[in-house]
């Protein structure tokens, strides 16, 4: 079983932030992401639907991505990009996409990201001094090693494999990531696109197997009836004036949680809702709705593993 030793061990073969990177860590945007999680909050919720090794923050994850990209490409621009690509995450993440209705590609909170960006006065300054463009940094689609469309591999999609592995999953160890991390290399793939793939087909079945691990665990019943639970949860509270959709953008997950305490015995159906995400032992079966199917078949020696 993986511990929060393992993760700490994987982060550490990703090296030190370059110097010029270290200016933009302590940016509030970012600073926020520490108590964004990148399991959507489920920390919170009853330890009988989840049991998680340890907990992943969305700083930790976007930090993991940028030093991924900057050791494949020292591209600046490509790793502000893979840095602020979670910027926009909200509170509880894809369960505030499951509320918009959007199951499939998980993105809608993603139009945000512009707007976050472009609010951080010092982010603007600092990428000045870099030279670099906030439209850049915006558009982090752009660069492909750091988001690729699935079946492809890119540096978010290899961080999320690692740190979900080890942490929910519990399969993944140091030792994988080490095998993995020491396969990886940026080469063009059969479009003439550059995409992260592996020298060994050892390593490229490890991020494989994990990923379908992963993709397995998304679609069943139970944590499909958790974060539609929590997407009702904050629905609720928007519509109690407790907070706004903005709100969602600006606030830390425990943020959220104080409201709760605070507030969920003024709304019988909230006070509900909020006892059931902390104390339910079994999800009730419902109609599953059509998710997100994480594929993924990644580039060994400029060959598809599938």
């Amino acid at each position: 079983m993986a511990t929060r030793e393992d993760y700490d061990r994987y982060k550490l073969l990703l090296g030190t932030p370059p110097e010029w990177l270290k200016k933009y860590l302590d940016l509030d945007i970012l600073d926020r992401l520490n108590d964004i999680s990148l399991l959507c909050g489920m920390e919170y919720a009853s330890h009988d639907i989840y049991n998680f090794a340890f907990s992943i923050s969305r700083y930790e994850h976007s930090l993991n991505v940028a030093l991924i990209t900057w050791a494949l490409t020292h591209d600046k621009n490509a790793t502000l990009g893979a840095l602020f690509h979670d910027a926009s995450s909200p509170v509880f993440s894809h369960c505030v996409d499951y509320m918009n209705g959007d199951y499939v590609k998980q993105e809608s909170t993603e139009e945000k990201t512009d707007e976050v960006l472009f609010s951080c006065d010092d982010l603007k300054r600092y990428l000045k001094l870099d030279n670099v463009s906030i439209e850049d940094v915006v558009n982090f689609k752009q660069y492909s090693v750091v988001d690729l469309p699935r079946p492809y591999m890119c540096a978010d999609r290899l961080d999320n494999c690692i740190g979900v592995g080890m942490a929910w999953c519990q399969k993944l160890t140091y030792e994988d990531a080490l095998k993995v991390l020491q396969s990886v290399r940026l080469t063009p793939n059969e479009n003439g696109i550059y995409e992260i793939s592996f020298n060994d087909k050892e390593a490229a079945d490890i991020i494989y197997n994990i990923n379908d691990d992963i993709n397995r665990l998304t679609h069943t019943n139970s944590d499909t009836y958790m974060m539609l639970l929590v997407s009702k949860i904050i629905k609720k509270l928007i519509l109690l004036n407790l907070v706004t959709y903005d709100d969602l953008f600006k606030l830390r997950e425990k943020d959220i949680i104080d409201i709760l305490e605070d507030n969920n015995h003024l709304d019988v159906e909230l006070e509900k809702l909020y006892d059931e995400f902390k104390t339910i032992k079994e999800a009730p079966i419902i109609k599953q709705p059509d998710i997100k199917n994480k594929t993924l078949n990644p580039l060994v020696k400029e060959k598809r593993l599938k």
